[in-house]
């Protein structure tokens, strides 16, 4: 329910001990709901100010920590007191705690007060009863540390922020300076508890403040390089065109004789303008990435599909020596971008075959151990890459020296790229190697649990499909009745209302783009129609829809593109659907 609060730890502060201890749970529970580590450590200093402050008032005070959801997911401080305790908002600690946090609301009263601070918690992180019963059962059963242990913890978070800033910003000396003052008080608060926290808190404070300014800095620099990259590319383009394409008017035998020699230059002019394009280009995709101008379109892909065309595609590129094998995926479907993940693709098999003479290259994929991942592993029997250089090979620009350098080519902007859309994906990349022997790259992808083929998707039962081209339904039948599907057809929004209103199907299979009504306005009616609001409905359109518009999609259906349509695929979206409306209902 919108608004609901679920309480995780109450705690009445009487003095200074119980602010080590609201500073100590706030931290712990954090981490608990699912904040980052900064995170963490804000909405603890936050807790510590205000249980600080509100320590010395002359009234009873009390400290919970809640999980809500008004209207996004959220950490809630609260602080309650009685009594006459001034304006809260006159009060430094109060101040401190609201900027460290997301909202800040403050009331008073004649017998006491309240603040309240908001804490946002990452998407996906779960505010449910049964989350808040198992923070709740998890603090309960730690031991609280004494002050000393508290302390250190706090002292360990400095010195990690102190790193952070010397690697990033080699011009933040006077914040070092504040830092390294800040750890010999924290070094001293054995023999004044109580005055060198309050001390250290205000420096953290500040700090914090610094960093925030710092980040804002380089997020500065990076989108000027990002744009630099971008301006630069786009101006390169045009004039290397213009190169490749006299350069193949001169080389073409219908535009006059050239010299062995003349041939012989013109056609190295052509190979260095096309590496210098190819270089653009990968540039422009890199700027592209580091600017968040991709966006990932997440459907259910037939990975075979992807393998196949992975398959027909990079074959021919082989070396004599060099066979390039793609197993069949142990995985039908996986819920992720079929265009990034084939660029990915193609990057690490063409990585593989231009650093192996002899022997092959592997494409493989499966669930991972745990099975909420599904893992692509890319494997060749090349000349591998020295543990000192794994992880500089995902550097931009960086290539490690060897033998094959010189007939290899490449810009070094291949495995940077892949990494990056990986992340877009939700995964990651990982890199295995042992000279002499290869490398081994896995892409680990989301599986979706619980969104994949199943017991019970089959058999469809009566499907109605609506889509205007006679090509599409005629392929939509045969899908379906693969999967022992009974056929109904509509080609219009008209035929399709018809049909819903004579009697409920199974299964919808609908095209947004038909004569109108269209088919998201056949959806909304749908939905709003307590006769019709549990149907289950896959949306197959080959429409390129923004992300906002897939997600307010994915709300009641699921979505797939028709480029990717197959059985397995089918089986996966028709799954979705129905946990869509089953959670609905």
């Amino acid at each position: 329910m919108t608004g609901e609060r679920r309480e995780v730890f109450r705690l009445r502060v009487r003095g200074e001990q119980d602010v080590f201890v609201a500073r100590q749970r706030g931290r712990e529970v954090a981490a608990l709901a699912g904040l980052e580590h900064q995170d963490q450590i804000r909405v603890a200093t936050a807790l510590s100010e205000l249980s600080r402050e509100l320590a010395v008032l002359p009234g009873e005070v009390t400290i919970t920590i809640s999980l809500g959801d008004d209207p996004a997911p959220a950490l809630v401080l609260t602080a309650e007191w009685t009594g006459d305790g001034g304006d809260p908002q006159d009060l430094e600690g109060v101040r401190a705690a609201a900027r460290l946090t997301d909202g800040c609301e403050v009331s008073r009263a004649d017998d006491g007060g309240s603040v309240r601070l908001t804490k946002r918690l990452p998407p996906g992180c779960a505010t449910d009863p049964d989350q808040a019963e198992r923070i709740r059962n998890a603090v309960h059963e730690s031991r609280p540390a004494d002050a000393l242990a508290t302390l250190r913890l706090q002292n360990q978070d400095l010195l990690e922020a102190l790193e952070s800033l010397q690697a990033r910003q080699e011009d933040l000396l006077r914040v070092n300076a504040e830092l390294e003052e800040t750890n010999r008080g924290v070094l001293a608060l054995h023999a004044e508890l109580s005055e060198e926290l309050e001390e250290t808190n205000r420096g953290v404070v500040a700090l914090y403040a610094e960093l925030d300014d710092a980040s804002t800095r380089l997020r500065e620099a990076s989108e000027a390089k990002t744009r630099f990259w971008a301006n630069v590319s786009h101006e390169l383009r045009t004039p290397l065109n213009s190169v490749l394409g006299i350069s193949r008017l001169l080389l073409d035998p219908a535009g006059g004789a050239l010299d062995p020699e003349q041939r012989h230059q013109v056609e190295l002019i052509r190979d260095a303008g096309a590496m210098l394009l190819s270089l653009v280009n990968e540039l422009l995709d890199v700027a592209k990435a580091e600017s968040g101008q991709i966006e990932a379109a997440i459907v259910p892909t037939d990975l075979a599909g992807v393998f196949d065309e992975l398959r027909g595609t990079l074959r021919p590129v082989a070396g004599a020596e060099v066979e390039l094998v793609v197993e069949p995926p142990g995985v039908d479907v996986v819920w992720t971008d079929p265009t990034l993940l084939g660029r990915i693709l193609r990057n690490l098999v063409s990585n593989g075959l231009k650093f192996t003479e002899r022997g092959e290259v592997r494409v493989r994929a499966g669930l991972g151990p745990d099975g909420d991942e599904v893992e692509v592993r890319v494997s060749d029997t090349g000349i591998g890459i020295p543990a000192e250089y794994q992880q500089r090979v995902f550097e931009e620009f960086y290539q490690v020296r060897g033998h094959l350098q010189a007939t290899s080519g490449g810009t070094g902007l291949g495995l940077p790229y892949s990494r990056r859309l990986a992340a877009i994906l939700g995964g990651s990349l990982e890199l295995e190697s042992e000279p002499g022997r290869g490398t081994t790259l896995t892409l680990r992808l989301p599986a979706r649990p619980g969104t994949g083929a199943g017991e019970g998707i089959v058999p469809l039962g009566r499907v109605l499909v609506v889509d205007d081209d006679p090509a599409v339904r005629s392929l939509l039948r045969r899908v379906v009745e693969g999967l022992e599907g009974r056929v109904t057809e509509a080609d219009s929004g008209p035929a399709a209302l018809r049909e819903l209103r004579a009697a409920a199907p199974d299964l919808v299979l609908l095209d947004l783009d038909i004569p109108a009504p269209t088919g998201t306005e056949v959806l909304a009616g749908m939905r709003a129609d307590p006769a019709l609001s549990a149907v289950p409905v896959v949306v197959v359109t080959a429409a390129q829809l923004t992300e906002g518009r897939r997600r307010e999609l994915a709300r009641t259906a699921a979505v797939v593109d028709k480029a990717q349509l197959s059985g397995p695929v089918l089986v996966a979206a028709v799954g979705a659907a129905r946990a869509l409306v089953g959670r609905a209902s």
